[in-house]
């Protein structure tokens, strides 16, 4: 079964001079660079409520933007993102079978750039998913991707979408599933604290990354072998999962 894991980027990015390099443009290169064009109509001020960051930040990113070209000096999006999801990934230290599986199968959902293959080439940026920006008449960009995030995966033949995404994220893709399209599978990952189950989002961060190497590591082809996902003291928890949801807990 052709299968994708979604998953979020980070807020915070790098340019990186090293391997792995980048292959190919981002699929929706042209979109994002309107995205680009729209934020530098705004004041420094106004970046910075759209960012909803500190004035560092916002100093640090208004001068990112004001010199910003998608199309040079770009780096690996896996690489690119830097936090606490992609260290337990760990993609730079990949080898050349788990790093082409992860470009075949894991893809990056991001407010810039819509949807990333891991090697795509990207620069450093800052705009989430739920950041309200008006572009070409949408209210906001889950108004302004639509339903283009989902049926791009469709378009690759993708059979299950597995999602490890935040919710901020997976709402860009998730609601538009159809019945002849790609179905979704949820993976949880949680802590059992006095019989209820806990998402502490450091320890969720972690384990999404720990899953999506394990993956790579495996080679998994299907959503069978997700259920023996078993490292961080994780386990599949049968009485928690269904068809939709695959739940992994520990102690």
């Amino acid at each position: 079964m052709e299968l994708r894991i979604i998953t979020s980027p980070a807020k915070k990015m790098r340019a990186q001079d090293a391997p792995p390099w980048p292959v190919r443009e981002p699929a929706f290169l042209e979109r994002a660079e309107r995205l680009v064009h729209a934020m530098r109509g705004l004041t420094r001020d106004e970046a910075q409520a759209l960012w909803k960051c500190s004035d560092r930040l916002a100093d640090l990113n208004y001068e990112r933007l004001r010199g910003m070209d998608l199309r040079r000096d770009a780096t690996a999006a896996a690489v690119a993102y830097e936090g606490i999801q992609y260290t337990h990934m760990a993609p730079e230290v990949m080898d050349d079978r788990e790093l082409a599986w992860l470009d075949d199968h894991l893809r990056i959902l991001s407010g810039l750039y819509g949807v990333l293959r891991p090697l795509d080439g990207v620069v450093p940026y800052r705009l989430e998913m739920q950041a309200r920006l008006s572009v070409d008449g949408a209210r906001d960009l889950y108004a302004f991707w639509g339903d283009a995030l989902y049926e791009a995966l469709a378009a690759e033949g993708c059979e299950l979408v597995v999602n490890v995404a935040s919710v901020e994220y997976a709402r860009a893709v998730t609601p538009f599933a159809r019945p002849d399209g790609p179905q979704v599978l949820n993976c949880l990952f949680g802590v059992l604290r006095d019989g209820a189950l806990r998402q502490p989002a450091t320890e969720a961060k972690a384990a999404r990354g720990t899953f999506v190497r394990w993956c790579a590591e495996r080679g998994v082809g299907g959503p069978d072998e997700l259920r023996d996902f078993a490292e961080r003291g994780y386990a599949l928890d049968e009485a928690r999962s269904d068809e939709e949801t695959l739940v992994f807990s520990r102690r």
